[in-house]
């Protein structure tokens, strides 16, 4: 019998395990740099807590099962759940304000499609107890200074921003009455999925006439810069919705985020527990997904028994992100990591020898390979070491019984003979 990986699912092998360990290790290392601390949770959870936070809708897109003692759990969907719960367990001990980052394995019961997978990693990144537009700024910068660090530019990605009680007193503006709010919510989210027509039809739905219906589809698709929101505000015409925004708009300005950033009131991101900024990181062509997404959610911890407490945070999949660099040619072609040393013996005397120097080269730290085949070709061994990337050809000869190797930097072609007690020094040097 053939077996083959569950749909949607992926098989790393050790060029796909390199490249994930390279991404997770980005994230981890622009997380860190921005102060923030790592945190990870159970990979299932009770079905409640997910019904909590979304509803009971929530269950079809979930892969869930009752345990032994009856208990109905779920495999987790997603990290913000779990991080809602560990924050209402021991808000009262944690030192605020809360910066913490996960990158966990998540599965959903939905159907494959580009950019978007039944299993994947996510880089997840969350601020709370800080009120102040300050936090959505920084956390916004997290997201940007990774997008840098893998060699995208403001060219290639923007990073659109919304507000949630702008959109609401808009549309109330517009007409649509309270009851209807959710549901011209979803249409926002749903703009990019579907015809100009049937938006149109959706709109007038809405209770909107035909003008008001047009004046609705201008406002969801027209952009507007960071660092002019005047001219946000007079197109709106709305003032006290607005403090928010004039707030994060001078932040995003301090932290020198604005090349990157525009206004786009048609984000509004469906997921209902959203409470004011809202963003998603968008690939200018629009020919992915949205590569990231997140905005403030302030009543979330409350709702799993918590205290008041503000919050915002984003959440970044490798599918998207790892399509977007692949398309823009910058995907690295190899980042397993390197051989410090390939050690090479050319004779028999010298291969008895070869085992205790890759084992001193190990216990010094040094990644260390050697060839397992029975041949003595120098020039194929430096072949097989280079084929792997070594830095350096530990070659053995007979004078290894007396304590010498010759030592061959495969980039520069130098070659010197060196002691076989100090060639672990020799090539832990980078220089």
């Amino acid at each position: 019998m053939k077996f083959q990986s569950p749909k949607g699912t992926r098989d790393f092998y050790p060029q796909d395990m390199a490249w994930r360990q390279f991404l997770t290790d980005a994230w981890r290392s622009v997380s860190v740099r921005h102060g923030f601390e790592q945190v990870d949770g159970p990979i299932y959870e009770t079905l409640d807590l997910y019904k909590a936070k979304s509803g009971e809708g929530i269950v079809s897109e979930l892969f869930h099962f009752e345990d032994r003692g009856g208990r109905e759990m779920a495999i987790r969907a997603e990290f913000t759940p779990t991080l809602a719960r560990m924050v209402a367990a021991k808000a009262n001990t944690l030192s605020r304000p809360i910066k913490w980052f996960a990158i966990p394995n998540l599965v959903r019961a939905e159907r494959p499609q580009r950019g978007r997978l039944r299993e994947h990693w996510q880089w997840n990144v969350d601020l709370l107890g800080v009120d102040s537009p300050q936090a959505d700024a920084e956390v916004i910068g997290v997201a940007v200074d990774f997008l840098r660090q893998v060699g995208l530019t403001p060219q290639q990605v923007h990073v659109k921003i919304s507000h949630r009680r702008v959109v609401r007193a808009i549309l109330a503006k517009l007409g649509v009455p309270d009851e209807k709010m959710t549901e011209a919510f979803e249409l926002l989210d749903r703009r990019d999925k579907i015809p100009p027509e049937q938006f149109t039809q959706s709109a007038m739905s809405l209770g909107l006439d035909e003008p008001r219906v047009e004046r609705f589809s201008q406002m969801c698709r027209r952009k507007y810069h960071t660092g002019d929101i005047d001219h946000l505000r007079r197109s709106i015409g709305l003032d006290d919705s607005f403090n928010d925004l004039g707030e994060l708009d001078a932040q995003l300005s301090a932290f020198g985020l604005t090349d990157w950033c525009e206004y786009d009131l048609g984000i509004v991101r469906g997921l209902a527990y959203y409470t004011g900024t809202v963003f998603e990181l968008h690939e200018v062509s629009g020919v992915e997904r949205a590569i990231a997404g997140g905005g403030r959610y302030d009543q979330l911890i409350e709702t799993f028994g918590g205290p008041a407490m503000s919050a915002v945070g984003f959440g970044m999949g490798d599918v998207v992100v790892t399509n977007v660099l692949r398309d823009k040619g910058l995907l690295p072609e190899d980042v397993a990591p390197a051989p410090d040393a390939f050690v090479i013996a050319l004779t028999d005397a010298a291969q008895a020898q070869l085992p205790g120097v890759v084992a001193a080269l190990r216990r010094a730290g040094r990644h260390a390979r050697f060839s397992y085949k029975a041949g003595r070709n120098l020039g194929k061994l430096l072949k097989e070491a280079s084929q792997c990337r070594a830095r350096f050809a530990v070659i053995l000869d007979d004078k290894a019984a007396e304590g010498v190797c010759e030592l061959k930097n495969l980039a520069s072609g130098e070659q010197n003979q060196v002691t076989i007690e100090g060639v672990g020094d020799r090539v832990g040097n980078s220089e």
